[in-house]
């Protein structure tokens, strides 16, 4: 028996706007398999995590959907809560970033590196969007790429060829917000001086906390120098207003790991009022006799490693145990792609296939280093058909009604060793005790991560059971009645090693596990169950069917609802005109001003079915105009076009706003399309 441990695990914090998909899970699998395991250890085992809910994108999609920031991260908090709950994972506590407990450690965090000497602030010169009055994050600029011009890429790296650079580095940059070229303007911001703390974390990591590829890509960033870290942002910012400096705010990496103690303090707040106090000392003071656990994605290997443990040092808080980061998903060999059908959320997986089986799937790829896992969906359901349906399953399937039938579900006495007087059978003996040894074995696994290498023990031991019961062939020895006891024994072997495999992958399969100790007619089981078989004359229920095989049309489904393809507008079988309108004299002509416009900004138009708002540049101003071609074109095509435009008609107060002029398309009642200048046309050029 081991000695109890107190243990706080997290997983770091989905964002706040948009669903949970499958390369998400990967990690709250991983983590809920490894909390599960401690517990079923008997050790204390504490699950928090939160809501990412604070930055620029939240603030710029709630504008989009014309609501608060505080209802769009609600909405998405109880979407996330119950995608979360479909696939098992069993948090203690699911918190948000925009919470008062998150404001409290934030300010108080900041404060305490404050007054130590270690923030400090200097003038920074950085993009602003004129036309929507604000400062621009990286992501929020494009351009073409200074290293290899490819166009379109972000303002921090460039998906062609890899590089990183300034978002001042690009090529005729624009805001992604509005079209419009971004200007260089000053500002004042705070910084973090992560150099202070560079024997600290030299020390930290030489420590054993990370893995090695972790610790390799450390020493690189520490060859490089460790630079200061800007943590504030300019108005408009949702998120929290860094104290004595208004109209700053808290960068969302700043306060987002803080989450990790916010949550704990809410769980501490509520075991309190039930009557079961925690103490949010005992997992957080400097030289807690506890341990505390990061699962991170490795993209994020640095705000984890190198900004969060300072802080907590900084501020006088405990370091963590040790950080694990995972790698990547793709799915089918790829990266997920929405028009290939392979960027799953969570929710429509789990309409088409059981959720557990993905834990299953992802278990039997989970390694203890920093590697990349893909989802190949014909070997996930190969694997899910013949693993959890033809062995696991099959086991109790293939006894449980012999046992049910004939023995008044009862199971005879199961011996093993020494004790065992039919020792004359060796099969039977070594089968029981192989299953009972390897429990420590598959229990250094799951504690050290390595998930597959444990599923393989766990796997090849089920093939020893189900080849045990095909050379035993219960079915035949039912046919004989003197045979009866050794029938009796034979269904009582194979059912005590089908509890023991359940014990072995509850921490995987937690559903099927519960439904295996309902069958067993068991408490819930422990580790410690391993240690030990079924007594003679235990009750077992009826069987009922625990897996079922994943069909391949239950895949071809998963596919074809995850699929988001490109609208597009078939030609028409033979042009389709309307009729020419009566003549008009060159005078009247002459009248209408038609000019050049670029389209700065595009975008839906709430509760209308056809129009989309387009914000028009004509050189010396700009318009607003809506335009009746939703069918036809998605917003993010339309930004950085040129087009031709109605430049002097009366401006028209309409339902959604005032339209500042009218965009030219044609159309033939089948499709529409916009006019565009040839190459070479600028903005507020006339027509002739």
């Amino acid at each position: 028996m081991t000695q109890p441990r107190r243990i706080l695990v997290t997983s770091a914090l989905p964002y706040a706007n948009g669903p949970i998909h499958l390369g998400h899970l990967v990690e709250y699998i991983q983590t809920d398999i490894w909390v599960r395991f401690q517990r079923m250890r008997g050790h204390e085992c504490l699950y928090v995590c939160a809501d990412d809910a604070h930055g620029t994108p939240i603030m710029l999609k709630a504008r989009e959907h014309g609501i608060a920031p505080e209802v769009q991260i609600q909405r998405v908090w109880t979407e996330h809560t119950a995608d979360f709950a479909r696939f098992g994972i069993g948090f203690d506590h699911y918190h948000t970033t925009h919470s008062p407990e998150n404001r409290h450690f934030a300010e108080l965090i900041y404060t305490r590196l404050r007054d130590a000497g270690h923030i400090v602030r200097r003038s920074i010169r950085q993009a602003f969007d004129p036309v929507q009055q604000m400062f621009l994050p990286d992501r929020f600029i494009k351009g073409g790429c200074p290293r290899c011009g490819a166009a379109d890429q972000y303002g921090d790296s460039c998906e062609v060829c890899g590089a990183t650079y300034a978002p001042s580095d690009l090529r005729n940059p624009v805001s992604v917000l509005s079209g419009a070229a971004p200007e260089a303007r000053d500002s004042e911001h705070y910084f973090f001086r992560l150099a202070d703390f560079e024997p600290m974390l030299r020390e930290w990591i030489a420590a054993g906390a990370l893995q090695g590829a972790v610790r390799h890509k450390l020493d690189e960033w520490f060859e490089a120098g460790l630079a200061d870290w800007d943590i504030s942002r300019d108005a408009p910012y949702f998120g929290f207003e860094i104290p004595d400096a208004p109209g700053k705010f808290f960068y969302v990496w700043l306060d987002a790991p803080i989450g990790y103690m916010a949550s704990f303090q809410a769980l501490c707040e509520r075991r309190e009022n039930i009557g079961a106090p925690l103490a949010f000392d005992d997992f957080w003071a400097p030289g807690a006799d506890t341990e505390l656990y990061h699962f991170i994605g490795k993209d994020i290997a640095y705000f984890h490693t190198l900004f969060w443990p300072a802080m907590l040092h900084g501020a006088g808080f405990r370091l963590p145990t040790a950080v694990f980061a995972h790698g990547f998903l793709t799915v089918n060999g790829q990266k997920m792609s929405k028009s290939r059908g392979t960027f799953i959320r969570a929710e429509t997986f789990a309409r088409h296939v059981a959720p557990e089986y993905l834990r299953y799937y992802f278990a039997a790829k989970l390694g203890p280093e920093v590697e990349d896992i893909d989802l190949n969906l014909e070997d996930f359901a190969a694997r899910v058909n013949a693993d959890l349906v033809g062995k696991l399953a099959n086991i109790a399937s293939r006894c449980a009604g012999f046992i049910g039938k004939r023995f008044e579900g009862r199971l005879n006495k199961v011996l093993i060793g020494d004790e065992d007087p039919r020792r004359s059978d060796d099969h039977i003996d070594s089968l029981t005790s192989d299953l009972m040894r390897a429990a420590d074995d598959i229990a250094t696994c799951y504690e050290g991560r390595d998930y597959a290498r444990a599923v393989r023990r766990i796997m090849a031991l089920a093939d020893e059971v189900n080849a045990f019961i095909d050379q035993k062939k219960p079915w035949d020895l039912a046919k004989d009645p003197a045979q009866a006891g050794h029938l009796h024994l034979v269904a009582s072997v194979a059912l005590n090693a089908f509890r023991l495999l359940i014990v072995y992958l509850k921490p995987v399969l937690p559903v099927m596990a519960e439904a295996a100790e309902r069958f067993l007619g068991v408490a819930p089981l422990t580790w410690n169950d391993a240690a030990r078989l079924l007594p003679e004359g235990h009750v077992i229920g009826a069987y009922q069917h625990l897996a079922r095989r994943v069909e391949p049309e239950a895949l071809s489904k998963l596919i074809a609802d995850s699929k988001e393809a490109a609208p597009s507008i078939a030609a028409p079988e033979q042009p389709v005109t309307a009729p020419i309108a009566p003549t008009i004299g060159i005078d009247e002509f002459a009248k209408i001003d038609l000019r050049i416009a670029r389209i700065v900004a595009a975008e839906q138009v709430a509760g209308a079915d056809k129009l989309l708002r387009l914000q028009l540049d004509l050189g010396s101003e700009q318009r607003q105009v809506f335009a009746g071609i939703k069918s036809a074109y998605r917003p993010e095509e339309l930004t950085g076009r040129l087009t031709v435009m109605v430049a002097n008609l009366a401006p028209r107060q309409m339902k959604f706003g005032l339209s500042e002029g009218m965009v030219l398309a044609a159309g033939d009642g089948k499709g529409i399309f916009l006019l565009a200048p040839d190459a070479g046309a600028q903005p507020g050029m006339r027509v002739k």
